[in-house]
């Protein structure tokens, strides 16, 4: 299998969005629909949020794995401001609030926001591989911490996160949307970046 990662472009945008819904359990095509109004498609939203240079859903912030011409998996990551100033949590929609607080408590770590590969690609090591890529751009961005937040039922990415060395930090109540699958918490998850000192 020749699997390529390489960083995302502006064409990859309907492709990333797709798979950023998946990584991000429906809540990116809720908020898309939201936004997009009942005549809109929030597909086409989200891929237009996506192809802009602002913000954490934009492409510039996004890799995406390729097997031959197709891209089978995508991660979405950053590093987070430190100190991390979070926006007026009543300004943010309800759903989504709880994950910002989680993010506010990992200031100046960089941030894994979305993994995901294809359903049809999974088990297969991209999920992993795209995971080693976040190591190398986070040891490349000075951070000294990964960071990442998953819904604690995900039982399956759980295990993954683990095996790759990542700890539970923090919990906050998971807030139901349409079509959440979930129920529990979400669970904020950190690793020192390999190679760094770590936090101190």
């Amino acid at each position: 299998m020749d699997l390529k990662i390489r960083a995302a472009e502006i064409g990859d945008a309907r492709r990333l969005a797709e798979l950023m819904d998946f990584a991000g359990e429906g809540i990116p095509m809720y908020l898309w629909r939201e936004s997009a109004g009942p005549d809109g498609d929030p597909l086409e939203f989200g891929a237009r949020t996506v192809s802009g240079t602002d913000g954490g859903f934009s492409y510039v912030n996004a890799h995406v794995a390729e097997i031959g011409d197709e891209v089978v998996g995508m991660l979405l990551g950053y590093r987070l401001p430190d100190p991390h100033d979070v926006e007026p949590l009543s300004e943010a929609p309800v759903v989504v609030r709880p994950l910002l607080e989680l993010e506010a408590l990992a200031p100046g770590s960089w941030y894994v926001n979305a993994v995901a590969a294809d359903p049809a690609w999974r088990g297969r090591g991209v999920g992993s591989a795209l995971m080693q890529r976040a190591e190398e751009v986070a040891a490349g961005s000075g951070a000294e911490v990964l960071s990442l937040i998953v819904a604690e039922e995900n039982r399956g990415a759980r295990r993954l996160y683990e095996r790759l060395g990542y700890a539970d930090v923090a919990r906050r109540p998971l807030l139901p949307w349409p079509g959440c699958r979930h129920s529990g918490h979400w669970v904020l998850m950190t690793k020192p970046v390999p190679g760094s000192a770590g936090p101190v």
